[in-house]
């Protein structure tokens, strides 16, 4: 099988079989028995690769220097036959690449007050999406903003980034606070426009536009050489979202929001966010229906039902797994 799930790969699967370095490699054990056997040996061939690199440079220097001089000329064909027997062929690169998305180039420490949300309640073509929502959102939380309509978390986003004004109840924001965030939907910003990556970026740099300066988080992004000038509406699904991550890095916010952020994503990009949220040193409010990555970055969930709303301090798997918090969802989804 082929999944980007993780946590149904650590399930499901007893061998993981690797394609990388042009040849496959069949490992015993789950997804994340193979993870970090595979980054174990990626840091040992690339360690490897480094020390081969550096003989070959230092033979090359030697037979330059000496290669006419002729009381050194004996010892300078000696290192030259010892050059030819090192393969440079087998210095490979791996076709694995993950994204450098890290969100800590935080542009102003959070103070205490981040969001207070009180009796928020939102409708859409007649139906009750969620209903009478109040709580406060503490530094460093990182919540996992769940609902079995997707319509609801998605509503709620838009309500606190300020693109829904039709809504009851009230919302705000602390005064330290420079919240960013990745929506669901991401078509309009890059519908009707023509510029490529570099530009596309620079209009959300607050502050340096340099060229090199852009190109250093698209780089992060796995864009580099000619990709950079790739015109931005001709994008793939995953490259859009590596765009909005590069984005969102450059916002330098304090308080991130993701609404099903790996959508499009390959597996190591799913990865590379996962551990760019986890060590991210502010405040999240997150959608995915990626196991892992809610179980791994989530220390609070709060539900939206047309009923209420459960909030709760404990990790993904403890919630989904309580007795007590399936009776209080059937309730609350009762009433709907």
């Amino acid at each position: 099988m082929v999944s980007h799930d993780r946590h149904f790969l650590d399930t499901v699967c007893t061998h993981v079989v690797d394609i990388d370095f042009g040849k496959m490699t069949i490992y015993t054990g789950n997804y994340s028995f193979w993870y970090e056997s595979s980054q174990l040996a990626l840091k040992q061939r690339a360690d490897q690769n480094k020390k081969m690199e550096d003989k070959v440079k230092e033979l090359q220097e030697f037979i330059r220097r000496f290669s006419a001089n002729a009381s050194k000329s004996k010892q300078a064909t000696s290192r030259k036959k010892a050059l030819d027997k090192i393969n440079l062929d087998e210095i490979q690169p791996s076709n694995r690449k993950y994204p450098g998305i890290i969100f800590n180039n935080l542009g102003r420490e959070a103070g205490d007050q981040i969001l207070r949300v009180e009796n928020l309640s939102k409708s859409l073509n007649g139906e009750l999406l969620f209903d009478n929502i109040t709580f406060t959102v503490n530094k460093n939380d990182k919540i996992a903003i769940l609902s079995q309509n997707s319509l609801a978390t998605t509503a709620f986003y838009d309500i606190l980034m300020g693109r829904d004004k039709d809504f009851k109840g009230e919302f705000k924001w602390g005064v330290t606070i420079n919240p960013a965030d990745i929506p669901a939907d991401n078509a309009e910003y890059f519908k009707g426009k023509d510029d490529n990556l570099i530009d596309w970026l620079r209009e959300y740099s607050p502050g340096e536009k340099d060229d090199q300066f852009i190109r250093g988080f698209l780089g992060r992004m796995l864009f580099s050489g000619e990709e950079v000038l790739k015109k931005s509406n001709v994008l793939s699904g995953g490259e859009k979202m590596r765009c909005m991550f590069s984005r969102m890095m450059l916002q330098q916010a304090n308080v991130l929001l993701f609404d099903e952020p790996t959508n499009h994503l390959d597996l190591e990009s799913i990865t590379a966010l996962n551990n760019g949220m986890r060590d991210f040193r502010g405040t999240i409010l997150f959608t995915s229906r990626d196991h892992e990555l809610t179980q791994t970055v989530a220390n609070r969930i709060l539900e939206l039902t047309p009923g209420g709303y459960i909030d709760k301090l404990m990790d993904y798997d403890e919630y989904i797994d309580s007795d007590i918090v399936q009776k209080q969802r059937d309730d609350l989804y009762a009433t709907a």
